[in-house]
């Protein structure tokens, strides 16, 4: 069970906080943290990409740039070479990019759904003029030329999952359905699309590792507690945003847990906190009882183990570093003015 923190209930109306303070989550963290030495390069022309695939003009293009995918690329992937490096760039904006659309309703989901998929499985015979597929095409086609085949299964599965996540929440979100604990916790971890971006950990190592060793109950655990730390940190760093434009409120684990817990906006930011520390320990005691294989592929292993640490420290500078969220370093969050959802 988590710790149980001393708070109030949530606040009425006339008591709702103007302010927050985050958790220490970097130095909670404690891996290091590296970065790949073709950022810049990757950046630039990932950013080019943005014009010449995606078809990105302003003000939109300006948004995605001040995302900084390069970054996090740079920061999860601090191994890739110059070509690898470049592909995840890519990927990391077309998911930033679809996943925009589809949660404001830009595109239809089952409709991109059903294309991006057929893009990603032929990207040479698949045709059709929309953006969303060519930027598919433009990803798959490079990302064929050396992964593996599990590593491609993993891909395309990871695919399925991150759709289907998203179709169920524009479903619940127009149906007014709200989750529990336990119910977000199972859709979020496809939300943030892990089995597609874990994928590219082998992608850039250019490795392959067997089925029995990614169905291994350990191996599935491990990615669980990189996938919910990294979660979870971002609903803590999203929160101000997501709450100022009038997101439904049940998208964030923190307003889950506010209403789940009965906690003030405070509490539910510690208790958070105190699911991120638990997430790190879970990493730990799972690394620590991984089985052995044989000898190279606990090498391989030991590459994926380390690609999921450089997930969970890079994914976390990387939102403190980031315009998208805009985090402000001593750690006192003003609250933003509620705007509609536009």
């Amino acid at each position: 069970m988590f710790s149980t923190i001393a708070h109030t209930t949530t606040p009425g109306p006339d008591s709702e906080p103007s302010q927050f303070i985050l958790p220490d989550l970097i130095n909670d963290c404690h891996y290091p943290l590296r970065q790949n030495p073709h950022r810049d390069a990757a950046s630039r022309a990932s950013n080019q990409w943005l014009t010449d695939v995606a078809q990105l003009v302003e003000p939109e293009i300006g948004e995605y740039i001040d995302v900084d995918a390069g970054a996090l690329a740079a920061f999860s992937y601090p191994d890739a070479d110059a070509f690898h490096l470049r592909v995840c760039s890519d990927f990391l904006n077309w998911l930033f990019i679809i996943d925009d659309w589809m949660e404001y309703n830009a595109v239809d989901v089952q409709a991109m759904h059903e294309s991006c998929i057929l893009a990603f499985r032929d990207p040479i015979n698949f045709d059709m003029e929309r953006v969303g597929v060519k930027m598919c095409k433009s990803i798959f086609s490079r990302f064929r030329e050396t992964a593996g085949p599990g590593c491609t299964k993993r891909f395309l599965r990871g695919i399925e999952l991150f759709f289907v996540a998203v179709a169920k929440q524009v479903y619940d979100r127009a149906q007014g359905n709200m989750y529990d604990v336990q119910s977000y916790i199972a859709l979020r971890r496809d939300l943030i699309a892990p089995t597609m971006s874990y994928s590219l950990i082998e992608f850039v190592a250019q490795i392959d590792l067997p089925d029995e060793v990614m169905s291994h109950p350990v191996v599935k655990a491990l990615e669980d507690a990189a996938t919910d730390h990294i979660a979870w940190a971002n609903d803590i760093l999203s929160y101000n945003k997501e709450q100022s434009r009038g997101s439904a409120p049940w998208e964030n684990i923190v307003a889950v847990i506010m209403n789940d817990q009965g906690l003030d906006l405070q509490a539910a930011i510690d208790y958070v906190d105190q699911m991120c520390k638990r997430a790190i320990q879970r990493f730990e005691s799972n690394r620590a009882i991984l089985p052995s294989w044989e000898e190279d592929v606990d090498r391989q292993v030991a590459i994926y183990v380390e690609g999921l640490q450089n997930w969970m420290v890079g994914s976390l500078h990387w939102h403190f570093n980031s315009l998208r969220y805009a985090v402000d370093q001593d750690r006192i969050v003003k609250l933003l003015p509620k705007r509609p959802l536009s």
